[in-house]
């Protein structure tokens, strides 16, 4: 018992080295919120529910590259992920190079929010703005901005990279919110009976949603050719989230002619990533032949 305390305690460290700044999205009051007594739980595992002000969480590389990825954990819109999809993913992207920025988002939840199919959405516009008005503090190119999500984090980013066109924040200098690229690890895509997946759903719009709110937040039918570049991967034996999530996003990403790739594990199930090793080797690849990396 005690080596085990000793290795996470190791692993939380590594963390500790590599995070340089905490942000606060919204300094001036959370839009979509209301009073509540929700407080937030989790820090001590890593796995955080009830955030009621969302953050970003630099992880910054010890030379930059210009490229920035705000990091969006899972867990099914009913937690988040955070040390392990979340903060184990931005060390991995800044020893790349790569700025990360970790988000710690609203869960949807009418608790705290007058509408909570909104509320992840606004906190990632609200990542996306941030980080291109303050590009130069960073040292980021604005145009070198992405979203990466995991499962239900990554219905997320493809919420972003689907819905830019309108702005569910307050954005006064009009500031473009589309991410310049997305990479989805696992993701939860669709709304739809027959494939999405329940958990997600019911945190999200609800156990009985409007087949109107279902089209909405399926993600494969809101893809247009000015949909972002896309990264994809998923284990072919997900028993939670059907690869066929993936598979329909990327064929409807196909036939808008945006630039897709895609890598299937034959097996590794959901998580995969605490369990294959090298599973970023062909993400890294990518992201070089697509000069976001050097």
């Amino acid at each position: 018992m005690k080596s085990k305390f000793l290795l996470i305690a190791t692993f939380l460290c590594g963390f500790s080295a590599f995070s340089q700044e905490k942000i606060t999205l919204y300094p001036n009051g959370v839009p979509n919120s209301k009073p509540s007594s929700v407080t937030e739980s989790g820090a001590e595992r890593g796995l955080y529910k009830g955030i009621i002000h969302p953050t970003l969480e630099y992880i910054k590389p010890e030379k930059p590259n210009g490229t920035a990825v705000v990091v969006i954990a899972g867990g099914g819109y009913g937690v988040i992920v955070y040390n392990g999809e979340g903060l184990g993913t931005a060390k991995s992207l800044a020893e790349k190079g790569i700025s990360a920025f970790v988000l710690k988002y609203r869960l949807p939840s009418d608790e705290i929010m007058q509408d909570k199919k909104i509320g992840p959405l606004q906190d990632v516009q609200q990542s996306i703005k941030y980080l291109r008005e303050n590009a130069e503090k960073y040292g980021i190119d604005k145009n070198k901005i992405g979203v990466m999500g995991f499962n239900a984090g990554g219905h997320l980013a493809s919420t972003a990279a689907t819905h830019f066109e309108k702005s569910y924040i307050e954005n006064p200098q009009n500031t473009n919110l589309r991410p310049d690229f997305q990479i989805l690890v696992y993701p939860v895509i669709t709304m739809q009976d027959a494939l999405t997946h329940g958990g997600s759903r019911d945190a999200l719009i609800g156990k009985t949603p409007s087949q109107e709110d279902k089209d909405l937040f399926s993600n494969e039918l809101q893809v247009k050719a000015n949909t972002p570049i896309t990264w994809l991967t998923h284990a072919a034996d997900d028993k939670v989230v059907d690869v066929d999530n993936s598979i329909h996003y990327f064929e409807k990403l196909r036939k808008n002619k945006v630039e897709v790739e895609m890598h299937v594990f034959p097996k590794g199930d959901h998580g995969f990533i605490f369990r294959q090793k090298g599973w970023m080797n062909p993400l890294f690849d990518w992201m070089e032949r697509n000069n976001l990396i050097k």
